[in-house]
């Protein structure tokens, strides 16, 4: 979700930046087309058009100013930015469009041959200007001379038809044209840090010598923090020689994987060092300050009371919050922030750590980029934590797990087309929420084995369903099982144990799949395709949705988010209605889940969706009931 929001910031600053210029090229080409030439049939015609296409410049130039002056150093929605400059580029484009083609149909000399050239220069001109936006641009550059060499095309006269021809080349042209170049801007961050990076390790070789004897041993390679094993010395003496009352913070940031993984793990490291620059400037010893891993740091503080360390706390967030800008990319990382004390928390440094660490651990899970002391509260939340993970590690040998069926339906005639499978834990009698062993079970490494027992079993139970009716399973797959390089033999594994056919296996995953490494996933949906086994993208249009990407990955399935038909009488009408045009392009099926009613489902049938999902038509099946519900569904 970060990655969209500053993504968008990022194009909407680099289409304003190239405004300007392009709306006072525009204001001075139709000012002298429209005054240059008096032909009595089409001056008023044209003057009016003038009139309209400089009212319409005069907007965008105040939209233009309003930004530069009150939004461009802020945190801005950069989406309501985009489509508020392109609310205004569309109109000139088809502006231009509509003078062209009356041109092309009023005018045959010299008018028209100047018109054309000009119009020609703008779209290819345009393919420059608004390469952020990719749409925009193959659009403008398209729209311009594409109707009016059509209208060439029809007319009687072999000379005009072949202008024509040569406007509807052109017009290809520039639609290529204008895509390389939207492409070329979505590298060029990429490009920048690299020539960067060979700049900044230019150094004098004695100096470097010198310096990497003392980094090796006290500090960290990246950020010339110290590190691990200097600062807990630097802290233990602290806490040997002084009596005084001292705050350890532990510090994590927000948001720094989305960075990392989309724009390279060279802009990470980027984010690193001038985080760890803002902390330098906001401690008074960095010998009591360390980079502990990752995008983690530590700072103790001496002398400072618990109310004055939560003070600083906040602050550092508030200066760590703030945007970089890094190769004409503005960058923004949170912090949150764990804090413990001594010694009401502990009188070890390995103590503090663990309890500064557990506050700011629950911190996170609360309300991120903000701050918690350690409480014995907290210690409990932990322990319960580490007490899940161990008997999550053995709840397959007890027979804890087991799945749960829920039907996905035809939309045309209602009848069961597929099960999603899903996973239930039982501990000491109490149904465990999902959402919250998932997450233990991928932080402690037990995510591939329990998804193994859970595709095997799934596959099982499906090879034993009615073959005639030739229902499929669904089973979640999480991003971490798709990074395993056992992941394939495992399904391969699960079919051939079951007997299934593997088109009746559908695999779906989340849409954080669109904040990994997008050529991985592709590689694994590729080789599951080949199999015969479909893919769908569960959660669209929640999180890191990219129909650039989903284009990339060729999924056969797309799961739209409860959350969009939730709110069919508002947005999400309009949205799902977008996402079956869409679908019908990129030739993908569309399944709607969270259907409670009646209403939603004939809503739904009549915006094209093909499967539907729901309460509305059954919760979560044990496995020994779903025979008893096929009969009924069947009667």
């Amino acid at each position: 979700m970060e990655f969209i929001k500053y993504s968008q910031r990022d194009e909407a600053a680099l289409l304003y930046g190239n405004a300007v210029t392009g709306i006072i090229i525009t204001f001075i080409t139709s000012t002298f087309l429209v005054f240059s030439f008096n032909s009595p049939l089409t001056v008023h015609v044209k003057q009016l058009w003038w009139v309209v296409m400089t009212t319409l410049l005069a907007i965008r130039m105040l939209d233009v100013i309003n930004w530069k002056t009150n939004l461009q150093h802020i945190e801005f929605d950069g989406k309501k930015s985009i489509n508020r400059f392109i609310s205004g580029v569309y109109p000139t484009a088809i502006m231009w469009s509509v003078y062209l083609t009356y041109i092309a149909t009023h005018n045959s000399g010299f008018e028209l041959t100047t018109t054309i050239i000009t119009v020609s220069g703008i779209a290819g001109g345009s393919s420059m200007v608004l390469a952020a936006h990719k749409r925009t641009a193959m659009f403008y550059a398209f729209i311009l001379p594409f109707p009016a060499s059509i209208t060439l095309l029809l007319s009687g006269e072999e000379s005009i038809q072949l202008l024509g021809l040569l406007a509807v080349f052109f017009s290809v042209t520039m639609l290529i044209s204008s895509k390389k170049s939207a492409d070329f801007t979505a590298r060029a961050v990429f490009l920048k840090n690299e020539n960067e990076n060979l700049l900044h390790h230019m150094e004098d070789q004695v100096e470097q010598r010198t310096q990497r004897i003392y980094e090796l041993s006290n500090l960290d390679p990246l950020t010339l923090l110290f590190n691990r094993t200097a600062f807990l010395s630097n802290l233990k003496s602290v806490i040997d020689t002084s009596n005084k009352p001292l705050a350890l913070l532990f510090i994590d940031l927000d948001g720094f994987k989305q960075i990392n993984d989309s724009f390279g793990h060279k802009a990470g490291d980027e984010i690193l060092r001038k985080t760890a620059d803002r902390l330098k400037k906001s401690t008074q010893n960095e010998q009591l300050l360390c980079r502990w891993g990752g995008d983690e740091f530590l700072i103790a503080m001496t002398d400072v009371s618990e109310t004055i360390a939560v003070g600083k706390a906040k602050q550092l967030i508030k200066n760590l919050s703030n945007p970089h800008t890094i190769d004409n990319s503005v960058l923004s990382v949170g912090a949150t922030i764990g804090i413990s004390l001594f010694p009401d928390h502990g009188t070890s440094e390995e103590r503090l750590i663990n309890t500064a660490d557990m506050a700011m651990y629950y911190q996170k899970k609360i309300a991120r980029s903000s701050v918690s002391v350690f409480s014995k509260e907290m210690e409990k939340i932990y322990s319960h934590e580490q007490y899940l993970k161990n008997e999550l590690a053995n709840a397959i040998d007890k027979q804890q797990l087991r799945l749960v069926f829920q039907p996905l339906v035809l939309a045309d005639n209602k009848k069961v087309a597929s099960f999603e499978a899903l996973l239930r834990w039982q501990l000491d009698g109490e149904e465990i929420p999902p959402e919250e062993f998932t997450l233990i079970a991928e932080k402690y490494g037990l995510i591939n084995k329990i998804g193994a027992w859970v595709i095997l079993n799934a596959c099982l139970q499906a090879s034993q369903w009615d073959i005639e009716k030739k229902l499929a399973v669904c089973v979640n797959v999480s991003v971490v099982q798709l990074h395993d390089e056992h992941f394939i033999d495992m399904i391969d594994h699960a079919l051939s144990t079951s007997s299934l056919s593997s088109e009746l296996l559908h695999i779906e995953i989340t849409e954080s799949v669109f904040a990994s490494d997008v050529s991985i996933i592709s590689k694994q949906i590729k080789r599951l395709q080949s199999r015969g086994v479909k893919v769908a993208i569960d959660d669209f249009g929640t999180g890191f949705s990219s129909l650039s990407v989903i284009q990339d990955l060729a999924v056969d399935l797309v799961k739209i988010d409860r959350l969009f038909v939730e709110k069919l009488n508002g947005n999400g009408s309009a949205i799902i209605s977008a996402v079956m045009h869409i679908a019908s392009s990129l030739d993908f099926l569309v399944i709607a889940e969270g259907v409670e009613n009646e209403v939603q489902a004939q809503a739904l049938s009549k915006l094209g969706v093909h499967y539907l999902q729901g309460y509305h038509y059954s919760k979560p099946i044990e496995i020994e009931d779903i025979s008893n519900y096929l009969n009924e569904e069947h009667e």
